[in-house]
Parts: structure tokens; C-alpha cells; sequence
């Protein structure tokens, strides 16, 4: 029995996929071989031995020590794509947010409702959150991934927006995803000049926090509205206030509540609302059991953020899963010992990511635990185990 430990309220659809006959799923189990993770903050949390992997139902991983988890041989998974639709829908309404002042009529509306000739009043009132049509406008989508390709496309179908995209890194099925409609640039300059609006759909990393900066800003086309539904510290708060209050952006919108711009005028700051809906919390919760079950019957690594992709079909002997560094040599430690024990390798797989590696070897012989132990005493080994 594999033994899963919840850290949030994950959907019941994960028994799909983790059945009871070989699973028990417990919020409060003490040596979890997995844990299924939502928002619930891991970095000051111990790691038991027992663990082997992590999934995180939703993309952001923020809230796992990758590195930590690295060092112990721990697959860190999440689940790219299963929340792209639901969050794409709210950009789309961030688009009408950042052009026309929705929030802003809705409260002056709760401010006056007492007022006896409200209807009235409306009429004179309505002028000051008056805002631009989103047709024909300029739309810089920067990040073409799930969600961004999402956008871009119903923006350019659904609202007529002349839409110009940027992804350096855009995957082969990202970009077959894409409509004709869409422009794509060269880069980010050519994606930004002349728009009108700017999304952003980048991971957080070293390198993008606070690239919303006043650099950034004042690149872009004065008056133009930006939007941030990735993450909060992608954004320097104290540029974008400067940025607003110059009248260098109109509008700035993010599903992130910052207590430096919550109650700016022309910010709206949404309660990251972005994967909220049962739809979403559902597809993430089946894809995050899913990849689990894989890698803890088969060894299979799919959608992992630390460790290689490894596709393995049905074993066919004893499969044995190494995870080492990816240094010179590694490989034929491993093989040389079990080659030494008279034990032949029938099939073997080796994949590396970054400083991570991962040999699947199967074997003909079912090893004993004394190999297993030999395994895990050789140098850069990080962990051994027998699928």
C-alpha cells in the first residue's frame, strides 16, 4: 500500500485515480511515500525519508522547496494546463476591467444606494468611469503557454483585438494552438510597442521578479493598461503606483492582493481568483493523482519541475529507479556494480534536468536489498528504489 498525505481540501476525484486497494489518502499520515499539495507553505516543513514525491495540484510551486526536495531525491510534480481555462477567463474579464471602470461604478453604486433618485444620479455620475472599447485595439500578450495562448486567441476572435505575441520558449503544441490571427514577435520590444494592453504570463523566477519596473513602464505606450494574473512579485508595487499616478499606465489589474496597492485608483486587485472554480480544482486534482500513481507504480516522471521526463511503459523484469547528480561517470558507477553482482540489464534509460538525473535500469534478476543498499552508497547517488 502506497501511503498519500493531503495538505489541503483536495477534490474526491483523486480516487480515481488512487484507489483505495493500493492507496490510503490521509490529511494526517506521518510517513507519506506522496503528498498532494494546493497552497499549503512546505518550506519549513521536515521531510520525512519515507517521501518520495510531491505534486502540486495547480502550476505555481512557490510554496514547495524545490531545492530542498532535490537534494533528497524527491520528484516535485504540477499540473501545467489544467487551470489554463479557468484562468484565461479571468484575464478575459481583466480586460474589461482595465478599459472600462468596472469596479469603480460598482462601488460609487454600493456608496450611493441610499441615495432616492439613484437612477438619476447615475446618469450625471456615470461619465467619470467612461472607458475605451477593447476592438481593434493593441494587445501584447507576453508568455504563450496554456494560458497565454488562451488569451491571445479569444482576445483576437472574441473581442477583435489586434493581438502581437512573444514566447522564446513557446512549446511545439503551444504554437500549433495559436491562431493565424496572432502575431508573433521577435521580441519583447516588438510585442510591446504601440499596445494598448499588456498581459503577462511568465513564471516567477530570479530573473522576472519585479520585471514590472519602471523601466518596463515607461517603455510602454503612454495611457496603455497592464494586467498580471502570473504572480504578485512580478510587479515593482511602488512603479506601478508612480506609473498611475503619472498617467504613464491607466489602468493596472492583478489577481494578487497587495497590500501596497490595494485602494490605488485605477488598480484592481483581484483575490487571486484565477484557478477558483470547481472545474479547475477538479482537472488539477486528477492530473496531480495521476502523475502520483505513474511515477509510484512505474517510475514514470511526467510534468515534473525538478527532474527529467522519463516514459516507461510496463516493466519488463525488476525496474529500479536511481536519481543522482548529473556528473560525469554516474551512470557507469551504477551499471558497473550491478554488472559486478552477475545480474544483467535488459533495458536502461538515463535523462538529466539542471543538476538531476534519473537511470531506470530493469533488470533480469529481482535485486536483493543488499544491492539496493550498494546503490545507495555510491557517490552522487541520491536515492534508489525498486518499482
Amino acid at each position: 500500500m502506497f501511503k498519500i498525505q493531503t495538505l489541503n481540501n483536495i477534490s474526491p476525484i483523486i480516487h480515481e485515480s488512487l484507489s483505495a486497494d493500493m492507496y490510503t489518502v490521509s490529511n494526517e499520515e506521518p510517513t507519506p511515500d506522496a503528498i498532494l499539495v494546493r497552497s499549503a507553505a512546505m518550506h519549513d516543513m521536515a521531510l520525512p525519508d519515507s517521501l518520495l514525491a510531491i505534486a502540486r495540484a495547480g502550476a505555481g510551486v512557490n510554496n514547495i522547496p524545490i531545492d530542498k526536495c532535490s537534494e533528497q531525491g524527491i520528484v516535485v510534480f504540477n499540473t501545467p494546463g489544467a487551470n489554463a481555462n479557468a484562468v484565461a477567463e479571468l484575464v478575459m474579464a481583466g480586460l474589461l476591467m482595465a478599459s472600462r471602470d468596472i469596479a469603480g461604478g460598482l462601488a460609487w453604486v454600493q456608496e450611493n444606494k441610499d441615495q432616492p433618485d439613484l437612477g438619476k444620479l447615475a446618469e450625471k455620475k456615470k461619465s467619470q468611469f467612461v472607458g475605451p472599447e477593447l476592438r481593434d485595439k493593441k494587445l501584447a500578450v507576453i508568455g504563450l503557454g496554456a494560458i497565454g495562448a488562451l488569451v491571445a486567441n479569444a482576445a483576437a476572435q472574441g473581442f477583435g483585438m489586434q493581438v502581437a505575441g512573444y514566447d522564446p520558449y513557446i512549446s511545439v503544441a503551444h504554437a500549433w494552438a495559436l491562431s493565424r490571427a496572432i502575431h508573433r514577435a521577435d521580441s519583447m520590444e516588438d510585442a510591446l510597442k504601440d499596445a494598448d494592453y499588456i498581459t503577462i504570463h511568465i513564471p516567477l523566477t530570479d530573473g522576472t521578479k519585479g520585471m514590472i519596473n519602471a523601466a518596463f513602464l515607461g517603455s510602454l505606450k503612454p495611457g496603455a493598461r497592464v494586467l498580471n494574473f502570473s504572480r504578485g512579485e512580478l510587479a515593482d508595487a511602488e512603479a506601478v503606483k508612480a506609473a498611475i499616478a503619472s498617467g504613464q499606465i491607466a489602468a493596472y489589474v492583478t489577481d494578487f492582493s497587495s497590500p501596497d496597492l490595494a485602494g490605488t485608483p485605477h488598480v484592481v486587485c483581484l483575490p487571486h481568483l484565477g484557478a477558483s472554480t470547481p472545474e479547475s480544482e477538479e482537472r488539477c486534482a486528477e492530473m496531480a493523482a495521476a502523475e502520483l500513481r505513474d511515477y509510484l507504480e512505474r517510475g514514470v516522471i511526467r510534468n515534473s519541475v525538478n527532474m527529467p521526463e522519463i516514459s516507461l511503459g510496463i516493466p519488463e523484469g525488476s525496474r529500479i529507479i536511481v536519481i543522482h547528480k548529473n556528473v560525469p561517470g554516474s551512470v557507469n558507477g551504477i551499471t558497473a556494480l550491478i554488472a559486478g553482482r552477475g545480474i544483467n540489464i535488459q533495458n536502461m534509460q538515463n535523462k538529466s534536468r539542471g543538476d538531476n538525473a534519473v537511470t531506470v535500469l530493469e533488470v533480469a534478476q529481482h535485486p536483493d536489498d543488499t544491492l539496493l543498499a550498494a546503490l545507495s552508497k555510491l557517490k552522487d547517488v541520491v536515492r534508489v528504489r525498486l518499482v
